[in-house]
């Protein structure tokens, strides 16, 4: 089936608009400046601040002009991810979407329904001539999958809305009032070589068919993440005379680490053969339930020219072993909420140097230090460097917002049942908008989405359509 053809065509033609552009993070221009000219055609006012956000301004409909104007919020940026495997340049290609069902996937890479979906629906407000609607200011946002530039960086002065309705959440039964903050943890490392050991034999273990998945909505379901889990083979193999050339793992960081590829070289082939199949079934057994998909296996290929140095390695493997890594603490106050939690997200291992990229995510901002220092400390002790970027604030929850009272009554009138009012363990650009442009009612809201940040990721075409109805009913009422 035609993903233009499905309901409501609007919105999946303008996803499919956006899908065909290429969109990482830091490198979204081309797809800006699609909605810049897409604000153009239409006749509306279209801005770029100095950081290179959109705003689209379009007045209200017959009736609601003189009403306060309603700020529609999304990202343009997406995560991209593929499965090993799969033949596509991010860099040139749109992404390849087909219909399974009640949902649209994306052949083998991230779909892009966070948050293209969300961006599709405010283009298809701005392209309407039959919605009804109060003055509009849509803002497109940069970066925020990496960092929460955009929203950052966020020129003053140009919004006027009181209100701000995001639409970057994935589930349709879900209103959003509070996010955590984030936090990165690098580490950068710089480590002994020498000459690959005499008559050892190259080994190139493989770890994938982890599920990964988002590094903040996911983190409490007990998934594998590969850096530990190649971590933990590694060093179960060390008696058989393993030595470490690289290690490749992960990639962005806000994604479970769902692959990791080592090269080592090891002295007693027998005795690694026997360890590793011990160590792969202990694994496996672990995490039969959770990750079924998961394949830790080895090859034989050239030894590595250089190594780790015995004693590196050793002081290397252990920080790697011991630092935190999922849930830190659960909420409090909150039952289910997951307050603090930590992702090992990349490991880049080679030429005498090791760089680690880490994200941490609280609700409170002592616990996001808190977690960030127990990453930082193992590192520390083997002397590696230590710092932190892409630091944004959480969004504290207002549970008397006026806007989320309206919309909860609107939900209950049009879908027959009340809908589930929380916070999340996701970063969203509010907290960080709402620094900005005090004052803001905010509620975040969108359909549902299951596996983002992965190659999973998947967007329900029956919850498009409850998303869009709830949408225009929101904004036929303020």
């Amino acid at each position: 089936m035609e993903i233009r053809s499905l309901s409501p065509e609007s919105v999946w033609t303008h996803f499919a608009e956006l899908n065909a552009i290429p969109r990482p993070s830091k490198r979204e221009e081309k797809a800006a400046q699609m909605l810049v000219d897409f604000g153009h055609r239409l006749g509306l006012e279209t801005i770029r601040d100095a950081f290179g956000n959109v705003i689209i301004k379009k007045p209200g409909t017959a009736g609601k002009t003189k009403r306060k104007p309603v700020i529609l919020q999304a990202h343009i940026d997406m995560v991209h991810q593929k499965n090993e495997g799969t033949n596509f340049d991010f860099e040139q290609q749109g992404i390849e979407m087909w219909v399974d069902g009640d949902w649209v996937r994306a052949k083998g890479t991230t779909l892009g329904a966070d948050n293209g979906l969300g961006v599709a629906a405010i283009m298809a407000v701005l392209s309407s001539s039959d919605l009804a609607h109060p003055p509009i200011e849509a803002l497109f946002t940069l970066d925020e999958e990496a960092g929460m530039g955009g929203a950052k960086n966020l020129g003053k002065g140009l919004l006027k809305g009181k209100i701000l309705l995001n639409l970057d959440t994935e589930e349709d039964h879900v209103f959003t009032i509070g996010c955590a903050g984030g936090l990165d943890t690098l580490i950068d490392w710089s480590y002994k070589e020498e000459p690959c050991p005499t008559q050892a034999t190259g080994i190139k273990i493989t770890l994938n068919g982890l599920k990964g998945g988002h590094s903040g909505m996911d983190i409490h379901t007990g998934r594998g993440n590969a850096n530990k889990l190649m971590n933990r083979v590694l060093s179960a193999c060390i008696k058989s005379g393993l030595r470490i050339g690289s290690i490749q793992g992960g990639s962005v960081r806000n994604a479970i680490p769902r692959e990791s590829v080592a090269q080592v070289a090891v002295t007693k082939l027998s005795l690694f053969e026997k360890t590793f199949q011990t160590i792969v079934a202990e694994i496996q057994a672990e995490y039969a339930t959770v990750e079924p998909g998961l394949s830790i296996t080895w090859t034989a290929t050239a030894p590595p020219s250089s190594v780790m140095s015995a004693r590196d390695q050793k002081r290397w493997l252990a920080a790697v072993r011991s630092v935190h890594n999922g849930v830190f603490r659960m909420s409090p106050d909150v039952p289910g909420l997951v307050e603090t939690s930590s992702n090992f997200a990349s490991i880049e291992l080679k030429e005498g140097r090791f760089q680690g990229g880490t994200l941490q995510r609280s609700a409170i901002e002592s616990g996001k230090l808190e977690v960030a220092a127990a990453v930082r400390a193992p590192f520390e002790l083997i002397g590696a460097k230590i710092s932190y970027a892409n630091g944004y604030p959480g969004w504290k929850p207002n549970p008397n917002s006026p806007v989320l009272h309206q919309m909860v009554q609107r939900y209950n009138q049009l879908f027959g049942h009340e809908p589930v009012v929380e916070a999340c363990h996701a970063g969203l650009e509010c907290g960080i908008i709402g620094e900005r442009y005090a004052g803001l009612d905010m509620i975040s809201f969108g359909p549902n989405i299951r596996g983002a940040h992965s190659p999973e990721e998947c967007a329900s075409i029956s919850s498009t359509q409850k998303f869009w109805k709830l949408l225009l009913a929101t904004l036929s009422e303020l």
